[in-house]
């Protein structure tokens, strides 16, 4: 929940991937519950249409004109359930609109609500028939996430309480506007230009390591950045220290490689060049 608040006041989207019945819908129902807006979910499926969650133009016999007709997009929170069972047209309509911060139907462009945090999902298993998100389009989200398994005691509690059951009685605890002020409040948070410099040079490495075909990305060092502030506001801190960075490089920036060496695990690469980073820098 941590990071997908990071993510949330960094100005990002988040995109969870793992199998099935491990909560990640409930995780996502759980943060929208808490948010006193707008929330919308769509189920991806082969049959999806573009226009199905964007939005599209009706003819009016009354007043014989065409009128827009908003679509689930248009909200404050949206969970895109199961997105790689969608097609790319789809997933380039919602990827469109995660960029921009706006739907175009016809020859109009219409803006999204300026709090606009996409949570998408994607299933690991049964990979028939599906369209796994390329690269360029997994880069559109700050972070990608894996829930995993419980451990012991959680699952019991699972069992005990059956938490997707409860997530409707949650009660919000903030608004929008609450929100947006924080966001404005995160951008401000300080960061020295050695933080920048570990940035940059955990980059770097994702550039030149040989198992590497593609690296990190400017863009990517962003959202890192932006990250890095939410965490240090939500650890009560005016400042980005280094331990930002090492928590949040692996969700960040391992989605973003194109790996070249299959022995090579991207968030373990990730974390450990971090580390490696981190102490470089102190010593």
């Amino acid at each position: 929940l941590t990071f997908l608040l990071s993510a949330l006041l960094g100005g990002g989207h988040v995109l969870i991937q793992d199998i099935p019945g491990l909560g990640k819908t409930t995780v996502a129902k759980a943060l929208a519950g808490l948010v006193q807006g707008k929330f919308r979910r769509i189920q991806g499926t082969p049959d999806l249409l573009p226009y199905d969650i964007t939005g599209v133009e009706i003819f009016n016999p009354e007043t014989r004109s065409f009128e827009f007709k908003q679509g689930p997009i248009f909200t404050h929170i949206l969970l895109a359930d199961e997105l790689n069972r969608t097609t790319p047209k789809v997933q380039s309509a919602l990827l469109e609109a995660m960029a921009e911060g706006q739907v175009t139907v016809g020859l109009k462009t219409y803006l999204l609500p300026e709090l606009f945090f996409v949570i998408a999902t994607q299933n690991t298993v049964d990979v028939e028939g599906t369209y796994p998100l390329p690269l360029a389009q997994a880069d559109r989200f700050m972070m990608q996430l894996s829930i995993g398994y419980p451990d012991t005691d959680a699952e019991l509690e699972v069992y005990k309480r059956d938490p997707g059951a409860t997530v409707p009685s949650l009660n919000p605890v903030c608004t929008v506007e609450d929100l947006l002020e924080v966001r404005r409040t995160v951008s401000q948070v300080y960061v020295d230009p050695k933080i920048l410099r570990m940035i940059q040079r955990i980059l770097q490495v994702t550039r030149s390591h040989p198992g590497i075909q593609w690296g990190a990305s400017p863009r990517a060092g962003l959202m890192l950045l932006k990250a890095a502030r939410a965490l240090a506001a939500l650890s009560g801190r005016t400042f980005v220290t280094d331990e930002e960075i090492v928590t949040l490089a692996p969700a960040v920036l391992a989605h973003r490689l194109r790996v070249r060496d299959v022995r090579l695990d991207p968030r373990e690469f990730i974390r450990e060049t971090a580390l490696h980073t981190m102490k470089d820098a102190s010593s």
